[in-house]
């Protein structure tokens, strides 16, 4: 099953690894390999040669992927780590915080 219960935009904090207890926002979701990249989180450089003679080379800095299994979804109401359940209403699909209650989308 690939659906990813974590969505872009989202606020998580990271569980396990070299950047623990780190809080970043979602910017890319990667449903089928079921991996988040988050912004501040597993920091990579890139080392790019020069094209033309009198150019210089470049070090790229980006944030690489982690699993999603690896992250938990921070509430916006209440602050905290939470799961998520799902509440449909009116034929809609909504996401909620199972510590509060709370609709998230």
């Amino acid at each position: 099953m690939n659906t990813i219960k974590i969505k872009k935009n989202d606020q998580v904090k990271i569980l396990t690894g070299k950047d623990k207890g780190k809080v970043g926002k979602v910017t890319q979701v990667f449903a089928k390999e079921r991996k988040v990249v988050v912004e501040g989180v597993n920091k990579k450089f890139k080392n790019l040669k020069p094209r033309r003679e009198n150019e210089k080379g470049q070090r790229i800095e980006f944030f690489g992927p982690i699993d999603v299994s690896k992250t938990i979804l921070v509430c916006k109401k209440c602050g905290r780590n939470t799961r998520i359940s799902y509440k449909i209403s009116e034929a809609k699909k909504y996401r909620v915080c199972k510590k509060c209650q709370e609709v998230i989308d």
